[in-house]
C-alpha cells in the first residue's frame, strides 16, 4: 500500500494500517531499504497541509514536522537557535538538507542524529497527532532508546515546539566526525547559555549526542555553570559525563568518545559564551 494523504486526519488514518511506515523526506527510510523491497505500507507525508514551516508565537517557536534543514538554516531565528542552525548545516549534503525534515531526524532515533542535542538543549517538545487527538511530549521522553520512540500506532509527529528563549540566550553546536562533511557523528555537543549583565551565567543547558543510546543532557554540569563568570570550559570534568554510556564501534572506542566529549562540551560552552 502506498498512501499520499493531504490532511493530518488522512495521514493518521493511513498510519493506522499494521506496520505502516511514515516517510517525510525519505533520507533515512530509503537508504535503510537498499537492496530489499519495501514490504510495509508506505505513508508519504510530504504533501500533508500545514506540516511545513516555522511559526513564531508569543510563548514558543513551532517547527512544522516537514520543515527541512535548509528551511531552518535560512530562517531568521533568535541567537539561541544558532546551535540548531549549525547542526542543520551538518546534516549530510546540501541535497539531504533540502529534503530531510526535522521530524524525520527525531523519528529515526539514531544516537548520532545531529538535530537531537541542540533541540534537547532548547527544551524542545514534540507534538503528536492520532485519530483520537493530539498530545505533546518533551523530546527527552519522545526518544526512548536506540531507534525507538514513543509513537503509538496511527500517530505522526506534527511539530517540534521550542519555548521562546530569553533574548540573552546564545548557543553553539560542535560535531566530531572522521572528516569535515558527509559523515556520521562520532560525538556531538550542544550548549545554550544565558549571560547576565554582570557577565555571569544565569542559565545553562548542555547536551551530548552519539555517546549513549539517546542523546543526554548534563544536569550536574548545568548546575555548576550557573553563576560562573569567565571561560566555562575551565570547569568541565569527567564527573560531569557520568550519565553517558558510549560504545565501541567502527567509528571510535568508548574511551575516545569520553575524551572527545570533554573537549567538545568545553568548546561548545566557550562558543556559546563568546569566549572561544
Amino acid at each position: 500500500m502506498y498512501a499520499r494523504p493531504k490532511t493530518i486526519a488522512e495521514a493518521t488514518h493511513a498510519m493506522a494500517a499494521e506496520g505502516a511506515l511514515a516517510v517525510g523526506g525519505g533520507t533515512d527510510v530509503y537508504p535503510a531499504h537498499v537492496g530489499r523491497p519495501l514490504s510495509r505500507p508506505l505513508v508519504d507525508l510530504s504533501r500533508v497541509e500545514g506540516l511545513r514551516g516555522i511559526s513564531e508565537m508569543a510563548e514558543c517557536i513551532r517547527f512544522g514536522a516537514s520543515t527541512t534543514w535548509t528551511d531552518i538554516v535560512r530562517a531568521e531565528l533568535p541567537p539561541a537557535f544558532d546551535g540548531l542552525k549549525a547542526a542543520a548545516r551538518e546534516v549530510g549534503s546540501i541535497q539531504i538538507q533540502n529534503r530531510g525534515t526535522i521530524a524525520g531526524n527525531l523519528c529515526n532515533a539514531s544516537p548520532a542524529a545531529d538535530g537531537v542535542p541542540p533541540l534537547l538543549s532548547l527544551d524542545a517538545s514534540v507534538e503528536l497527532a492520532s485519530p483520537t487527538g493530539r498530545r505533546v511530549l518533551p523530546l527527552a521522553s519522545f526518544i526512548t532508546g536506540y531507534r525507538r520512540t514513543a509513537l503509538a500506532p496511527g500517530e505522526i509527529v506534527t511539530a517540534v515546539i521550542v519555548p521562546r528563549p530569553s533574548p540573552a540566550a546564545r548557543s553553539a553546536f560542535v560535531k566530531l566526525g572522521a572528516r569535515r562533511y558527509l559523515v556520521i557523528s562520532i560525538l556531538m555537543a550542544a550548549a545554550v547559555l544565558e549571560i547576565d549583565s554582570q557577565g555571569r551565567i544565569a542559565r545553562a543547558a548542555v547536551a551530548v549526542g552519539a555517546a549513549s543510546p539517546v542523546a543526554q543532557r548534563l544536569p550536574e554540569l548545568e548546575a555548576e555553570l550557573r553563576g560562573l563568570a569567565g571561560k566555562p570550559s575551565a570547569i568541565v570534568a569527567p564527573r560531569h559525563l557520568s550519565g553517558l554510556a558510549p560504545i565501541d564501534d567502527v567509528r571510535a572506542t568508548a574511551a575516545y568518545r569520553l575524551e572527545a566529549a570533554l573537549s567538545a562540551v568545553g568548546e561548545a560552552l566557550d562558543l556559546a559564551a563568546g569566549v572561544a
